[in-house]
């Protein structure tokens, strides 16, 4: 009594099972059944969107970029020159002027001072307000009596590239999930200070706005205007250079020059033949920058297609300083500077502390892209696009049905021999075939993993493998009756032996396809995904299952007194 109620639990859980792969594999996605659900049409549908397929099945587009880390230690140069600079002057010593070379292998900056006595007090100045002994990428000190010189050595510019390069992934990233493409892949090719990354884009025929969303500037900075108070109208000029000559006919470290296009009802302040109409001044550093900006999002002014801005929200740290500073400059005019441009300027009524806005009549994609770009963060540095490639759907729609024919080609070979070899003890074997490559296609689904031509192959080897399995079963089986045992004790001896060497074979494939999935690219890794889950289900199909369709065998036969294997 005991042994069939173990055979029921047995056959239950089973049944369970192989309904929930049914389920995972062909039910609906969104996980209600209507009556197209039942058709042929209908179950290609659900498998179709059940089943993320990798580039080269699907079709999409491939990138490979690169980070300009130069560009990075460049800009990082130029601030730690004024950062010096300023720390210098606000210490009271008697620097006159900084100067600064960016160029192949070398980035340094030099301070010029009058008084060498003060040589280091003007260091220690500078340490205190620059974090130039920065452990990761710490810079070094050569000096006369009157210059000190901070440069970037070798070893400090590769941590730097290799910094940058970790940045701009996790911002490509950020950007690409909220753009809602569906299982990109994305990594570094290389070492991570070349700067280089591979980007795969499944479904992605037209790869142009996500381009442009990739390489978005999005450096947003407020800034205090060089003008008359309200209620005085903001100070513009007509040309730059009129501009400069208001402030001593060149840009300072702390006064620079932007232009303002000023916003026309019905005119994009987009549009790219237009010229800014004005220049301003603005005073540096920023009051705060785009790394304070907790969210942004795209709002409508007016509800017209054309005439949308954007509203952004400060993190705590960025709220409390915005709102020191504005508080100290009522009446002052603030500068919204969007990368090289100011895109809005207004007066400060009160006191602002936690949000603004962005105004510049949008277009409903380009603020939604650019809210997208300023909630990701800015690049370190800009990207330039060195390779791409379109795989176009019909190429993947040929890969799809190559290894689809490659499986069903495979499965009735295995299927036909193993009828012939083994006879009615095959038609157990084939039944767990089925269910393996069910079930590994139900577990491609539920971790939502993506299935490459690769990966089908790792199917079809998958399928090899299990049929390993069931030789192995069948072989202890046919020696255990060889050598006398009963048809039951025959077949409880052969999975009991043939388990241990089963699972020896499966945990060292296992191993291997791991290792290739943690240093293999996307196509190996698809390979290796469907590899583990194949074998790991075997364990379930070729021997639990199995066994079961023998116990029931037994069940209805109990005097059996020979077994076709």
């Amino acid at each position: 009594m005991k042994k069939k109620s173990n055979l029921w639990y047995r056959t239950i859980i089973s049944l369970v099972v192989i309904l929930i792969g049914l389920y995972m594999v062909f039910g609906p996605s969104h996980g209600q059944f209507s009556a197209s659900s039942f058709t042929w049409e209908g179950i290609k549908k659900n498998l179709s969107e059940n089943i993320n397929l990798g580039l080269d099945l699907k079709g999409g587009s491939h990138l490979v970029m690169r980070v300009k880390v130069e560009e990075y230690m460049k800009a990082l140069t130029d601030n730690y020159r004024q950062a010096a600079f300023e720390a210098a002057k606000d210490a009271g010593l008697s620097v006159t002027d900084v100067t600064e070379v960016s160029e192949g292998n070398t980035y340094s900056f030099t301070l010029i001072f009058s008084d060498p006595s003060q040589k280091d007090a003007i260091i220690e100045a500078v340490k205190k307000k620059a974090d130039l002994d920065n452990p990761t990428a710490p810079w070094t000190i050569s000096s006369t009596d009157t210059t000190i010189t901070w440069s970037l050595p070798i070893q400090s510019q590769k941590a730097l590239a290799k910094q940058a390069t970790e940045q701009a992934l996790k911002i490509i990233e950020s950007r690409i999930n909220a753009f809602g493409v569906k299982e990109p892949t994305l990594q570094v090719i290389g070492s991570e200070e070349s700067g280089r990354i591979l980007l795969q884009m499944p479904g992605v025929e037209d790869p142009e706005r996500v381009k442009k969303l990739i390489s978005a500037e999005s450096k947003l900075e407020l800034m205090k205007v060089v003008s008359p108070p309200y209620p005085s109208p903001v100070q513009t000029y007509a040309t730059k250079e009129e501009a400069l000559a208001s402030i001593g006919g060149r840009e300072t470290l702390s006064r620079k020059v932007f232009p303002y296009t000023e916003r026309e009802d019905g005119v994009s302040s987009n549009d790219k033949e237009k010229k800014p109409s004005r220049f301003v001044v603005v005073e540096t550093p920023a009051v705060i920058d785009g790394s304070e900006i907790r969210d942004a999002a795209a709002v409508s002014r007016t509800g017209m297609p054309g005439d949308y801005q954007i509203v952004f929200s400060l993190k705590p740290t960025g709220a409390q300083k915005f709102g020191e500073w504005t508080e100290r400059n009522i009446n002052n005019y603030m500068a919204v500077r969007l990368n090289d441009e100011v895109k809005s300027i207004a007066y400060i009524k009160s006191k602002i502390t936690d949000s603004g806005e962005i105004t510049g009549r949008f277009t409903k994609e380009s603020a939604e892209d650019l809210a997208l770009t300023l909630k990701s963060g800015a690049l370190p540095a800009p990207i330039e696009y060195q390779e791409e490639r379109t795989v176009g759907p019909s190429l993947g729609a040929d890969s799809i049905r190559a290894g689809i024919s490659a499986s069903i080609g495979g499965l009735i070979f295995v299927m036909s021999f193993m009828l012939f070899y083994y006879r009615g003890a095959g038609i157990n074997a084939v039944i767990a075939l089925l269910l393996n490559l069910l079930l590994t296609m139900a577990a491609v689904v539920f971790f939502d993993a993506t299935l490459t031509l690769p990966g089908i192959a790792g199917l079809i080897l998958g399928i090899g493998m299990a049929v390993d399995s069931n030789v192995l079963i069948f072989e202890r089986i046919r020696e255990e009756l060889l050598a006398g045992k009963t048809i039951p004790e025959a077949i409880d001896l052969g999975f009991d032996r043939a388990f241990v060497t089963i699972i020896d074979t499966h945990v060292t494939t296992i191993i291997a396809a791991v290792i290739l999935y943690i240093y293999g690219t996307g196509a190996i890794r698809g390979f290796a995904v469907t590899l583990i889950l194949g074998l790991l289900i075997n364990l379930f199909s070729a021997v639990y299952v199995s066994k079961t369709i023998f116990m029931w065998l037994l069940e209805k036969r109990p005097n059996m007194q020979r077994l076709s294997i």
